[in-house]
């Protein structure tokens, strides 16, 4: 059992964390400041622990608060916490643009899901519904020890698959190679292409193609693109899809987009999504 404190634990991912730890034998020391936070623990049947007892009994702490507070609410608690506190947070952004305040004697763990995999066979209705993971499908998830002693990262991997589970796989690697994953492979590349895709259905319905008729059109042809180029199928496209595909990646990405993974870009990447969400 440990002594858990999660800051924003009314909030959408805080509420997540808080469903799923409350199956495993732990002390659950719930801080929330908005009311809208506080309704969503109450209907739980949760009630909340005042800041400053949560921090000082904590052995865990967990910060399911937003990219663009939880610098300054880190550096507002870390000086309240216990030496050798387990500190966890739930994304990359911030560690990886050295927003957490400095301190030897505690450890700094994060971890973040994969969400469920495209290829992977969902059986039911509620784990094919489950797009983002951590309630019934199954998802892999990567986890990093920032700083902190071996014991600390067997204890994060340990509640993060507790708190983002049902967990299939998870990778341990450095915040660096989480940051290159989020934002730059699956944000700044994938998500960049995907709404691209939406626009080009767009375009299509918009030169009159049937919404439907476009629609089954795209979802089915990406199955078998996205088989074909992931190594899921044992057949390749067409040499006449080959050569058209060729075309479209002439005019449609740059020669030098794959600059975006140098460490300089990923570090712009980050400070990027920073900056926005400060301003």
């Amino acid at each position: 059992m440990s002594t858990i404190a999660i800051l924003g634990a009314g909030g959408k991912m805080g509420c997540r964390l808080v469903d799923n730890l409350s199956r495993h034998d732990h002390q659950l020391l719930l801080v929330e400041v908005s009311e809208a936070g506080r309704a969503n623990l109450a209907a739980r049947g949760r009630t909340t622990t005042p800041p400053a007892e949560a921090l000082a009994k904590a052995e865990v702490v967990i910060l399911a608060l937003p990219d663009r507070i939880m610098s300054a609410v880190a550096h507002e608690i870390v000086p309240q916490l216990q030496p050798g506190t387990l500190v966890m947070t739930l994304d990359p952004a911030v560690p990886h643009a050295g927003g957490l305040p400095a301190r030897e004697d505690i450890s700094y763990f994060v971890t973040h899901p994969c969400h469920p995999s495209v290829f992977e066979h969902l059986e039911t209705a509620a784990e094919r519904e489950d797009f983002f993971g951590g309630v019934h499908a199954r998802q892999a998830i990567v986890c990093a020890l920032m700083q902190g002693p071996e014991a600390h990262y067997a204890l994060g991997e340990q509640l993060a698959r507790q708190f983002l589970g049902p967990v299939t796989r998870c990778h341990r690697i450095t915040v660096e190679q989480m940051a290159i994953l989020e934002p730059a492979l699956t944000e700044t590349c994938g998500l960049a292409l995907v709404l691209a895709l939406r626009e080009a259905l767009e375009e299509a319905v918009r030169r009159g193609v049937p919404r439907a008729a476009a629609e089954d059109f795209m979802y089915g042809h990406l199955k078998v693109e996205l088989g074909v180029a992931f190594g899921q199928v044992g057949f390749p496209v067409s040499d006449g899809a080959q050569l058209i595909a060729a075309y479209g990646r002439r005019r449609l990405l740059r020669d030098d987009w794959l600059k975006v993974f140098e460490p300089e870009s990923v570090q712009d990447q980050v400070h990027t999504i920073l900056r926005h969400q400060l301003s």
